[in-house]
């Protein structure tokens, strides 16, 4: 078990320290793909996009395929429509007719054609686009960027007739196409380096928004797969975060000081207590102790991002370290609580035993995954694939868990009926089944419903997610401790007759038949309680 945490270790470090998070380097080699999710960001009033196409790679001679990017203005992360429905053909050959491409969600779309015949980027914009500022990089950015204008930028602010908008939109679209990108072109080696670049500028709330960029791969038959290399800058005015992450780090720092608050709480519960503490308990404190350290570490990783633009790596590390270790003792958690550890039945069964054996090389799989998500870039080919291994994963840990509670609860289920059992049963029944409940609400809440919201909102209230998913998993925290908490009434931590057996005080007197029921196991007992002897 060991060596198998330090590989993950070591594969964790690898990760971390091959990435550059908020400035982008993508290589694309030999990429088949028709279209390359590039990025994803919202920007602000101020926010630039700098994008740099190096090196890519063609044979020399004549380019017959067509390839370009796509950039386009959301209001919120939800999925691409037009890229979903024309995922089997080239988008660039349909500029002309385009119609089914626009939508209420996605009103706008900037084609940037690469003519490599001339060498330029053609420009060409179709549906409404309030404002657009490109420039051949950030460096050309004026800096008076409200007085001077270049020559790329097209204004289109004052409410129009239906006529009128179309009328301007066709304008604006025969405009557009006069705006060109240089191209430069390097031969070697039988090839042809083509190297080219261009930067968006957020001048007005009016542009603000979620843009999205792809770039589309239209190759002739004969054509190769690219391979390019492509770089990417965001900044929304000197803050490295995406609009909709800037609030996370403060959201991250305050969960992480309620965590310790709840945690150093339930420590002196636990100190304090009167009634006996069991195993159970300490893991628990354990956990929230886990989960306190790994939102500090993901808030101080997240201020590093939100500064200078990447992360450092000593805080990443400490942050995946921590949730890894955090997720495999809350599933452990859950798993020891739903099949009654040590109180309804004393050793872990088999079939106990194998759930531990699948769910946490799983949980292991899954944070693996997680981690990967995070650092890789979202345009490789790896992301996508991670994310769909990452849930799948996460469904069969949510299902695996359950086994146990409807275990025990069946189990419970067939003792209420014995004679002499029947009342404690019942009560714990009801916890179990109360728990039961608290484990499917936490799961539906933090994987549905909190991936609803990420699609919905808009685009500046993206955090709202994560709040939320921070605040269920604090209320399952709390409700499970004061449910499971060290409790003379508490029906979990009753022992039933079973666990018990009689001893004849005297057989003389007034004691004739009179028994004392001492507890048989070891496992019983308390972990803080003053010795005796």
């Amino acid at each position: 078990m060991i060596s198998v945490l330090k590989k993950v270790f070591i594969v964790i470090f690898a990760i971390v320290v091959s990435v550059s998070s908020r400035i982008h380097k993508l290589p694309l080699v030999d990429d088949e793909r028709h279209y390359v999710d590039l990025t994803t960001f919202g920007f602000f009033e101020g926010g630039v996009l700098d994008v740099h196409m190096i090196n890519f790679k063609l044979p020399s001679g004549s380019v017959l395929g067509e390839y370009g990017f796509t950039l386009d203005r959301t209001v919120n992360d939800a999925i691409n429509p037009y890229l979903e429905v024309h995922s089997d053909t080239c988008i660039l050959k349909g500029v002309e007719n385009n119609g089914g491409l626009l939508s209420p969600h996605h009103p706008a779309i900037v084609f940037l054609k690469l003519d490599f015949k001339n060498l330029r980027i053609n420009i060409t914009c179709e549906g409404e686009v309030t404002a657009l500022h490109l420039y051949q990089n950030r460096s050309m950015i004026p800096i008076d960027r409200i007085k001077r204008q270049s020559q790329y930028i097209f204004v289109n602010r004052q409410r129009r007739s239906p006529l009128e908008t179309k009328k301007s939109t066709e304008a604006l679209g025969s405009q557009c196409s006069y705006a060109v990108l240089p191209i430069t072109k390097e031969t070697r080696n039988g090839f042809d380096y083509y190297n080219t670049s261009f930067a968006m500028y957020v001048a007005s709330d009016k542009e603000e928004g979620l843009y999205n960029l792809y770039f589309h791969n239209c190759p002739h038959q004969t054509e190769p797969a690219i391979n390019v290399l492509i770089e990417i800058y965001e900044s929304n005015d000197g803050n490295f975060l995406s609009a909709g992450e800037m609030p996370l780090p403060a959201l991250y720092s305050m969960m992480s000081l309620i965590f310790f608050l709840c945690a150093g709480f339930w420590t002196f519960i636990l100190k304090t207590s009167r009634h006996k503490v069991y195993r159970i308990h300490i893991i628990m404190c354990v956990l929230v102790y886990l989960k306190a350290m790994s939102l500090a570490f993901h808030g101080i990783n997240y201020h590093f991002i939100q500064t200078r633009g990447e992360h450092v790596t000593a805080w990443a590390i400490l942050y995946y370290i921590t949730h890894l270790l955090k997720g495999a003792v809350l599933f452990v958690t859950i798993i020891l609580v739903g099949t009654g550890w040590n109180f309804i039945k004393h050793i872990l069964a088999d079939r106990d035993k194998k759930i531990f054996m699948i769910v946490i090389p799983l949980q292991v799989v899954a944070n693996v995954a997680e981690i990967i998500i995070a650092e890789s870039e979202e345009g490789a080919v790896e992301h996508n694939a991670w994310r769909i291994l990452l849930m799948f994963v996460d469904v069969l840990c949510c299902g695996a868990i359950m086994f146990p509670v409807v275990w025990s609860i069946h189990h419970l289920e067939d003792s209420s009926t014995t004679d002499g059992k029947a009342a404690v049963n019942l009560r714990k029944l009801k916890l179990f089944r109360h728990f039961y409940v608290m484990i499917l609400c936490y799961i539906y809440f933090t994987r549905i419903i909190v991936t609803i919201l990420e699609k919905t909102v808009p685009f500046q209230y993206s955090w709202i997610d994560e709040m939320f998913r921070e605040m269920a998993t604090f209320v399952f925290f709390v409700m499970t401790g004061y449910k499971f908490r060290p409790a003379a009434a508490n029906p979990y931590f009753t022992p039933t007759y079973d666990d018990v057996e009689p001893k004849v005080i005297s057989e003389i007197g007034v004691l004739d038949g009179v028994t004392n029921r001492e507890k048989r196991r070891e496992d019983m007992q308390p972990l803080m309680q003053e010795n005796s002897e």
